[in-house]
This record gives C-alpha cells, structure tokens and sequence, in this order.
C-alpha cells in the first residue's frame, strides 16, 4: 500500500512538473512571438516614416528655402522703403529751401524796388529845388546882391555883397545841400552864424527857401555891425 501511495506521488510530480514545463514553453513561445510581432512591427513602421520622411525632406528644405526668400525680400523691401523715406525727406526739405529760397528773392525784390521809389522819388525833390533855387537866382542876384553858385559835391553856394556899408563888395558865404534823407542841410558859412542850425531847421520845416535866403542876409547884415 505504501509503495503504491508513493507510486501516486511521484507520478503526480512529475504530472505536475511535465505541465508547467509545458505551460512555461508555450508562454514563452508566445511572448517570443510577440516580441517578434512588435519588433517587426516597429521596423516596418520606422522604415516607412522613414522613407516618407526622406520623401518629405526636399519639401521641408524648399519651405525653408522659400522662408529664406521672404526673409531676403522684406529686408530688401524695408531697406528700399528706408530709403524711399530719406529721399522724400530730403526733397521736402529741398523743397522748403526752395520755398524760402523764393521768398528771401521776392522779399529782396520788393525792398530794392521801394528803395529805388523812394531814391527816385528824393531825386526827383531835389531837382524841384535846385529848379526853384535856380529861378530864383536872378532875382536874389538884381535885388538883394546875391549870387549863387553850383559847387562840387552837389552844393550850392550863396555869396551875399552889400551887406558891410564900409565895404560893399565883402563876400558873405553860405553852402547849402541836400542831404540822403532829401532835407536842405547847411555845410559852411563864413563868417559862423549863431542862428544858423535855427535857421536851417525852420527851412526843413517850412521848405519855404526864399525866407530862408532873406534871414540869412538879414543875419549877416546885423553881424556886420557888430
């Protein structure tokens, strides 16, 4: 009986022993063959992206290069566009030369023709004087013993006779201009005159050159009896 029991014993262990042999070489028969399936799996999927991404490679460089492109063009565009803006900025401000250019001109033109205006129109006055001294002359020279002459530099001398009764052809001498600003102006007078700047600034006031010549002899007639 114990031998039997034994018998059973051993036969069950090696039962067991047979099975998970058994058991453990399909287990491991069937995680080989899942590595196996995995590994070409991967491999046939790393091959195709592989070749697709080889595929896609001249596409992704002539993306780049076309970026590149861009990139080229809008620095040369913004160059051409800076400038554009420098060349605007300088024909403004030409442009505003220009302007005050003209204007500094047409400004110039006008004050040199209102000088010229005004110098003709002082050359025009003093013709009238020198005319109205002129008519006047043979009269002073017949009735008051007066002569006149035309001096250099534009003057005009007065020579007064008959004034000293001890010596009736004794010169009194009086020279007369006319001045930038158009006025009679006295330059000499010999003998000197206390009154002559009074009687010079009531002939600018009054332009009334007759009344002028009448005081002046009138001046030197009382000097001479002094």
């Amino acid at each position: 009986a114990e031998d039997e029991v034994t018998v059973f014993e051993r036969d069950m262990k090696e039962f067991w022993i047979q099975f998970k042999i058994s058991y453990g070489t399909e287990q491991n028969n069937q995680t080989s063959a899942l590595r196996d399936l995995c590994k070409e799996t991967i491999e046939a999927l790393s091959e195709k992206w592989s070749k697709k991404l080889k595929e896609e490679d001249p596409m992704i460089d002539k993306i780049h290069e076309y970026n590149n492109e861009i990139l080229q063009q809008s620095k040369y565009v913004a160059e051409k566009e800076e400038q554009l803006t420098e060349i605007k900025s300088k024909l403004n401000q030409e442009e505003e030369q220009q302007k005050n250019l003209t204007d500094s001109i047409q400004e110039l033109k006008e004050e040199l023709m209102k000088k010229m205006e005004i110098k003709s129109s002082k050359n025009k006055a003093a013709k009238e004087k020198v005319e109205q001294v002129s008519k006047i002359k043979t009269l002073f020279k017949e009735h008051l013993g007066l002569e006149m002459r035309r001096i250099p530099d534009e003057q005009l001398q007065f020579i007064f006779r008959h004034i000293d009764h001890k010596d009736p052809d004794k010169p009194y001498m009086c020279t007369l201009s006319i001045n930038e600003q158009g006025d009679y102006e006295v330059t000499s007078c010999t003998p000197p005159l206390d009154c002559i700047a009074e009687l010079q600034l009531k002939l600018r006031e009054t332009n009334n050159f007759s009344a002028f010549v009448a005081n002046i002899r009138k001046a030197f007639t009382a000097l001479s009896y002094k």
